[in-house]
């Protein structure tokens, strides 16, 4: 007796769905967590922006550096005022 397979013609694995949905999933996490940061940092460089001067000056910042401060810079000379 000839038997005769058919697991050519079958759908894909569920464990194939499973990664690519895995995958899709973990870009869309990333992309969300990025456009996260990003508008938390938006939102830090606004707050800062409205600060005077002589409250710059007591947190050790000048106004021309509030970008790079806020986007994790690390630069000695930006603790000294000019």
């Amino acid at each position: 007796m000839t038997t005769i397979s058919s697991t050519a013609a079958q759908p894909g694995s569920p464990a194939a769905w499973g990664g690519f949905v895995r995958l899709l999933g973990s870009s869309i996490q990333t992309w969300a967590n990025n456009f996260a940061t990003y508008w938390v940092r938006r939102e830090a460089i606004k707050t800062l922006e409205q600060l005077d001067e002589r409250a710059l000056h007591d947190i050790g910042l000048p106004r021309c550096h509030i970008e790079a401060a806020v986007n994790g810079v690390t630069n000695p000379d930006l603790a000294r005022m000019q």
